[in-house]
């Protein structure tokens, strides 16, 4: 009896410990709360230009990376400037999206395209990754844009697109 009672009592409290523990994480940025995703795994950044970055897990351990960058008002050029860049980093750009929304008064533009990534920092040598994706959010704030670029393998990308709308909607829409 004493063991049915400590399973009745134990599993439920560790199962609410464990769900928790999948519990978003907030981050502040330029003005806006964002929760990222249940399965999204905070880490470290690994530039000072990122204000926040997470692995987001995939299928066999494929996991893609989200960063978000924000650089004040005018930093890191517009829209076009960083969509534009954002397309080169791929040997050729298959199935390139671009579409432009208003989220309460904030502008947002989602831009997604896939094919052989070339990872590799801006001036130094790049590694092709083939079947990569990108899926990637600029938000026009009132103190400057938000920059949310997610890079991976495809299937882990796209299976993130309508989290990472929800989650930019859910910060916007107040």
């Amino acid at each position: 009896m004493k063991t049915l009672l400590n399973r009745t009592i134990l599993f439920p409290l560790l199962s609410l410990f464990f769900t928790g523990m999948l519990h978003a994480e907030k981050i502040e940025i330029a003005g806006y709360s964002f929760s990222s995703p249940e399965k999204w795994v905070s880490s470290t950044p690994t530039s000072k230009m990122r204000k926040a970055q997470f692995s987001v897990p995939g299928e066999n351990g494929k996991n893609a990376e989200v960063a978000f960058f924000h650089f004040g008002n005018g930093g890191a050029g517009g829209v076009k400037a960083n969509v534009d860049r954002w397309m080169k980093q791929f040997e050729e750009a298959k199935d390139r999206t671009i579409k432009s929304t208003v989220i309460g008064e904030v502008p947002v533009t989602y831009a997604q395209a896939h094919g052989t990534f070339l990872s590799g920092s801006a001036f130094g040598p790049k590694t092709p990754k083939p079947n990569y994706a990108l899926l990637a959010a600029i938000i026009s704030g009132k103190n400057g844009s938000i920059f949310i670029k997610m890079t991976g393998p495809k299937e882990t990308v796209e299976a993130q697109v309508s989290n990472m709308k929800k989650m930019v909607l859910n910060s916007l829409d107040k």
